[in-house]
């Protein structure tokens, strides 16, 4: 079961008031949806100023991407991606089952602002995409919205398979260049955006001040996890830090943080006053990617958690470049071998050579973060790697890999909102 967690007295702008329903039309225009008062040229110039970041995983400036689509050759093409491959995060498809119109509303704006002529909400969750076609029957979008549902998979909402299954293809990564803003669906420039950036993107549209308008581009949906508490769906500004997470999740001496979903890596106890920052994640060797953070209770082994995440991203290789599945599958022995007193001081050596050598050598990002999974163990937790290394470890033992199944974390199911506007009572709260 996963949590809700609201902050007493702080916006969550993107979890809006009543995070538990379902927005409807009615509530999503009572909170000032789908406005015209605000121009594409305006609306970029906010997201600019709010200096507006993707948060599906890179974090790359989101007025950059809009410009770079809207500056290309041909007619753009605006996407929803919705599909959440990590394991350990839910805010995508809590974000489409609960506020549907959020999201769209800030695709439709994304489309004005670039000029594309259609859009599309690309997902692998049955009940997000009923979420997003009954939205789509409640109110006209005023151009072409195509949902496309794909089969759930880690690589599968990387954006050149996220391209290449729209045009009826395989969602698999392809090989860069070119680029999808440059070609992307059916040649054209394309915009990929993660929903929660979208999202974001609609509620800097909002009057200023208002429930969301001032605070979009200053928090993060965060899925909280660990065995020592239920898993959590928050919203936190920026700035708290990874301690105070800790708390929420309820965890309160945490061994190690598995960070940014997969692809943060293992950070030691020492980090855990690191605020959310993303500047400051990256000065310590980490980032935020979807925002998913896992908290491993005391008891539980660091070692055991990488040589799991590993097993599970070998799994997940779509199997298209040779470099990944050897490089997946030999990160996984070793770290196996480790987890079980079998590795001897040049399986340790290969480990660090391997965590320096396989960055960037595959088409997405899958072999980039099984590295830094066994790079960040072998930096964080250097005492531990040797005393593995010497004796098997009765945690590891117990906890063998399988798969990443201990990661994964249940969606919160949003109840159906039915309130409807009157003249005698609010239609929603906030």
């Amino acid at each position: 079961m996963t949590l809700i967690h609201m902050a007493p007295g702080r916006s969550a702008p993107v979890l809006g008031p009543t995070p538990n329903q379902v927005e409807s039309l009615a509530c999503y225009l009572s909170r000032g949806g789908y406005r015209s008062d605000v121009g594409p040229a305006e609306l970029l110039a906010r997201a600019e100023a709010v200096d507006l970041r993707g948060h599906g995983g890179a974090g790359f400036p989101t007025a950059v991407k809009l410009r770079a689509v809207r500056d290309g050759v041909g007619t753009p093409v605006v996407v929803a991606n919705g599909e959440e491959g990590e394991p350990g995060s839910v805010k995508d498809r809590w974000l489409l089952r609960a506020r549907p119109h959020l999201v769209l509303d800030g695709l439709i704006r994304a489309a004005r602002i670039t000029g594309a002529d259609r859009a599309y909400v690309y997902l692998s969750d049955a009940a997000a995409e009923r979420g997003v076609r009954a939205a789509l029957a409640e109110r006209d979008p005023g151009l072409p919205v195509y949902v496309v549902r794909t089969e759930p998979a880690y690589v599968a909402g990387e954006e050149s398979a996220v391209v290449r299954c729209i045009d009826g293809g395989p969602a698999l990564p392809k090989a860069k260049p070119p680029r999808v803003f440059e070609h992307g669906v059916g040649g054209a420039p394309t915009l990929v955006s993660n929903v929660e950036t979208l999202a974001r993107l609609a509620l800097l549209a909002l009057p200023v001040p208002s429930a969301g308008g001032s605070g979009a581009g200053g928090s993060a949906l965060l899925t909280l996890s660990g065995t020592a508490g239920a898993a959590v769906l928050t919203e936190r500004q920026f700035g708290v830090t990874l301690r105070q997470l800790a708390v929420i999740q309820g965890t309160f001496d945490p061994s190690a943080v598995l960070m940014g979903g997969l692809f943060g890596g293992l950070l030691p106890p020492d980090a855990l006053d690191l605020p959310l920052d993303r500047t400051r994640l990256a000065e310590g060797g980490t980032g935020l990617g979807c925002g998913a953070i896992r908290f491993l209770a005391p008891d539980e082994c660091p070692v055991s958690v990488a040589a799991d995440a590993v097993d599970y991203l070998s799994v997940e290789s779509s199997r298209q470049c040779g470099v990944c599945v050897s490089g997946t599958r030999a990160l996984r022995d070793t770290l196996v071998a480790l987890a079980d007193g079998r590795c001897d001081a040049d399986g340790v050596v290969k480990l660090a050579r391997w965590a320096q050598g396989l960055p960037g050598r595959g088409a997405c990002g899958l072999l980039d973060a099984a590295a830094r999974l066994a790079g960040t163990l072998l930096a964080g937790f250097p005492h531990l790697v040797e005393a593995q290394r010497r004796s098997p470890c009765p945690v590891c033992a117990a906890t063998p890999p399988d798969a990443g199944r201990r990661l994964r974390v249940p969606v919160p199911v949003p109840a159906t909102d039915t309130s409807r506007p009157s003249r005698s009572t609010p239609a929603c709260v906030g």
